[in-house]
């Protein structure tokens, strides 16, 4: 009888290098906003330098400007992070007013309490994305569009009925431009933070009149 070869198991294939890359880049990326968070809390705008954030996080220096050119895009970056954060705060407790405007201003309300909680880290973040050139555009842009989808959110949730019509849209945008103007009035000194309710409270009004007219129509 003839003696059959053993069989040897087939070695198992390396596990792909990609989503280890992509999960180091994601770690590398935490640690430089982390260190932006940390020194910006600490001194505002003037206290997050590149050298600091770099030597903080562990990054070299080479590889920070890599990602970031500067600390504007830096900083914006780190502001879309801070809203992401609330976003995701969002989803888990969102707000429970009946009327569409009184959920929007629930919502900016309670970002702007949690960003008068760390008044430096929030004056280095609007301070960065005021200043933003166009070399930071893309930065701007998503920190502008998750806003955007912020307030969306706050329309949809709560029973209302179907999804935000694109009649709200030109409400949403002055929205967004009083909620920055409110925080750069706030920050400078020039109103006081029942002025910035009293002015985000306002705006939001306009999300009831723009669906009582489309009603109309």
């Amino acid at each position: 009888m003839t003696e059959q070869p053993t069989a040897h198991p087939r070695p198992l294939a390396p596990a792909p290098a990609a989503p280890r890359r992509a999960e180091r880049q994601e770690a590398r990326r935490r640690r430089i906003l982390d260190a932006t968070v940390s020194l910006a809390r600490r001194g505002g705008f003037e206290a997050v330098q590149m050298r600091e954030v770099a030597e903080t996080s562990g990054v070299a220096l080479g590889t920070l400007y890599r990602h970031f050119p500067s600390k504007i895009h830096l900083l914006v970056a780190t502001m879309h992070d801070r809203l992401e954060h609330l976003h995701r705060s969002l989803h888990r407790h969102p707000p429970q007013e009946p009327e569409p405007s009184a959920r929007v201003a629930g919502t900016l309300l309670r970002a702007f309490r949690a960003l008068q909680r760390e008044p430096r880290l929030t004056e280095a973040m609007v301070r960065a994305f005021t200043f933003a050139d166009r070399s930071a555009g893309a930065e701007v842009d998503a920190v502008s569009r998750l806003t955007t989808a912020i307030i969306l959110d706050a329309l949809g949730t709560a029973g209302d009925a179907g999804t935000p019509g694109t009649e709200r849209l030109p409400a949403v945008r002055v929205i967004e431009h009083t909620w920055h103007s409110a925080l750069t009035g706030w920050l400078s000194g020039r109103a006081s933070g029942e002025q910035v309710r009293g002015d985000i409270e306002m705006a939001c009004r306009l999300i009831d009149i723009t669906a009582q007219d489309g009603a109309r129509r």
